[in-house]
């Protein structure tokens, strides 16, 4: 299906030519010569791609630019057309979103050129019908060809001459070519040595036809550079077997392909003198490049700065900002580094030349009526330039390769490394399992015989105790009681990093409203107003997550004990990287500058007379919080209260130990 273009102009004159020159490439136009007309056609229609003229008989094309790139509904690759010379207009027009801009008059070739361009960088690559570019000068046997590629499945485009064929190829970039070897102009060898210098083309498989009968006609053919040989005589099935084996998928199939030399360029042409630029721009657009003029440095640097150019043509002696100044400005700003930059000069001194080349320049041209020299010399150094390209992406290229074996060999020994880390790491929780064992029964056991003969000599032998011996004994009973929740503590901490994580979705309003009933049985005088917001879901163990929110909302019921209208609330914030979920209380709150030891076991901000603890409910916070990814940290005041902030990462994978 064709790619159609919407052309809104006010000259029928261009109108009909851009119709003629898009329709002869394939695509579908629609053409109207008011804003109004446009932006009807943009209502009710899809466009590839609209060319757009600045001036309207009905108001500012850029306008109607500004409106398509505020639309979500269409998004069409958009090349601005316009007589304006002004700097100013094209970096407006370049600054509020087009893809193109072309002055007129312009060069037909060239604006298809950009257009396909632009619209084969916003596609992605394809896996349909292959493009075939047959180069044949004999209609019938041309038509022949066409028929039998399409009826094999291919896309045909057709040229009748080399010099046309090769623009063709740098237009449309076909899967293939195949062409004569006998045609008018360049002949079908030329033709395939010129595409094997183009580093845009050289990968493209061609397949050299010929009616001679010469039993050297093939090595000629191969040494010219083509990939496969037919003779005419032959079958038109051995041309398709031919280029059914040359399309086949290769190692390079998918490589980043450069722009071609042979294609248009933009040519950036600054001097301060209207005839010559009047003249340089007429050479170069008849060699089928854009030239945008400028007058002076000033406007060639802000032009460079909204612009992409191939070449930049600078005259040495301008008013203002002259030619040599300009150029190690260019030459200084890394992303124009590499622009080929030709000082053009009425001087011939010697010095003249010098002083160009150690500012930057890539060349000098003395100012004469030899237009072709001109011509000449940009064309070289636009090759120098695709080819010093090429061999940076071969270095690239050598270096990734150099640098994904690193990569792998780190992998391996990171993979190493991380085993035996396992490794310890199992030893290591056989030990604490050990310890826990140690603890849990060869320790608490001793520990609650102090505490029940403390408690049976209370009970039994009070009347035989002075008030002091009594008051020995019950800190003897309440210190054993709280050594034992200590332990009970830790071992609930230490079996946290043991168990499995489950994650599943769970509903932490719910849980949050079963821990608060809870709280209120505890103390039912109490009033305290718990606000718990609806719909608060996480992806997370619903065992652990249980624990980290008696933890928190407990602390904020304890901490809010001595607060005269105490609230609590657990609610969440939308951040882009995921729900941050909080519980904030209006208690007691504590001074920043202590928060690093909150989540350290033991680490208490208020004294036990104050309120009662063991410092491991925030330790085992953390510990939860990091098992599902997430971070936990904390705001508060003195006075006024506090919040703990914390996130549980939906990613479906535990965190080790």
């Amino acid at each position: 299906m064709s790619q159609r273009v919407l052309i809104v102009d006010d000259s029928l004159t261009v109108r009909m030519d851009l119709a003629e020159a898009f329709e002869d490439a394939g695509f579908e136009s629609v053409t109207c010569g008011t804003l109004a007309e446009a932006r009807a056609h943009l209502d009710r229609e899809r466009f590839a791609l609209v060319i757009l003229d600045v001036r309207l008989p009905d108001g500012d094309g850029i306008e109607l630019l500004r409106e398509i790139r505020a639309s979500p509904a269409t998004d069409p690759a958009l090349m601005l057309l316009s007589a304006e010379t002004e700097v100013s207009d094209r970096i407006r027009g370049l600054s509020t979103g087009a893809d193109e801009y072309v002055g007129k008059p312009y060069e037909r070739g060239y604006v298809v050129f950009r257009a396909r361009e632009l619209l084969r960088k916003r596609r992605p690559a394809s896996s349909g019908r292959a493009l075939v570019l047959v180069i044949e000068d004999s209609p019938t046997f041309r038509e022949e060809l066409h028929r039998a590629l399409e009826s094999d499945g291919y896309l045909v485009a057709s040229a009748a001459t080399g010099e046309e064929g090769l623009r063709m190829a740098a237009d449309m970039r076909p899967a293939a070519i195949i062409v004569d070897g006998a045609l008018p102009g360049i002949d079908g060898a030329t033709v395939i040595r010129r595409l094997r210098l183009d580093a845009a083309l050289r990968r493209i498989p061609c397949l050299l036809l010929t009616a001679s009968m010469d039993r050297n006609a093939e090595l000629q053919a191969l040494e010219a550079g083509a990939d496969t040989f037919v003779r005419k005589t032959e079958d038109v099935a051995v041309v398709l077997a031919r280029l059914r084996a040359l399309l086949r998928p290769t190692d390079g199939a998918g490589a980043e392909v450069p722009e071609s030399v042979l294609g248009p360029k933009k040519i950036l042409a600054v001097d301060d003198s209207p005839t010559y630029r009047d003249q340089v721009s007429e050479v170069l657009r008849s060699d089928g490049c854009e030239v945008v003029v400028a007058r002076s440095g000033e406007d060639a640097l802000e032009l460079l700065a909204v612009e992409r150019f191939d070449c930049v043509l600078l005259d040495l002696t301008m008013p203002g900002l002259g030619g040599e100044e300009s150029c190690r400005r260019i030459k200084s700003e890394p992303r124009l580094r590499n622009l080929p930059v030709i000082i053009v000069s009425a001087l011939e001194e010697r010095s003249a030349m010098l002083r160009s080349f150690a500012c930057g320049a890539d060349d000098y041209i003395v100012k004469s009526s030899d237009y072709e020299a001109l011509r000449a010399r940009v064309r070289a150094q636009l090759r120098r330039r695709q080819f010093e390209e090429e061999n940076q992406r071969i270095r690239e290229q050598a270096l990734r390769v150099q640098m994904e074996r690193a990569a792998a060999q780190a992998a391996r020994e990171l993979a190493e490394t991380r085993a035996a880390l396992v490794r310890e790491l199992e030893h290591k929780n056989r030990e604490l399992e050990a310890f826990s064992y140690s603890v849990s029964h060869d320790l608490r056991a001793p520990l609650r015989a102090i505490a029940g003969f403390s408690q049976l000599l209370l009970d039994d032998y009070v009347d035989r105790l002075d008030e002091r011996g009594r008051g020995y004994l019950e800190r003897i009973c309440s210190t054993a009681q709280r050594m034992d929740e200590i332990i009970e503590d830790l071992l609930k901490l230490s079996r946290l990093g043991r168990m499995e994580l489950r994650r599943e979705r769970m509903d932490l309003s719910s849980i949050a409203r079963e821990i608060a009933n809870g709280l209120r049985k505890t103390v039912p005088d109490r009033q305290v107003k718990i606000v718990i917001q609806d719909g608060l879901v996480a992806d997370a163990d619903p065992r652990l997550v249980r624990i980290l929110l008696e933890n928190l909302l407990g602390n904020a019921w304890k901490f809010t004990s001595r607060t005269a209208q105490p609230v609590i609330e657990l609610a969440t914030l939308d951040e882009p990287d995921g729900p941050v979920y909080f519980v904030r209380d209006n208690g007691v709150g504590f001074e920043m500058a202590y928060a690093n030891r909150l989540f350290v076991p033991f680490q208490r901000l208020h004294s036990e007379a104050e309120f009662s603890g063991t410092g491991i409910g925030l330790a085992t916070v953390h510990r939860i919080v990091e098992r599902h990814g997430g971070r936990v940290w904390a705001e508060a005041a003195p006075g006024k209260g506090a919040t703990f902030y914390f996130t549980l990462k939906a990613k479906m994978r535990d965190v080790a130990p």
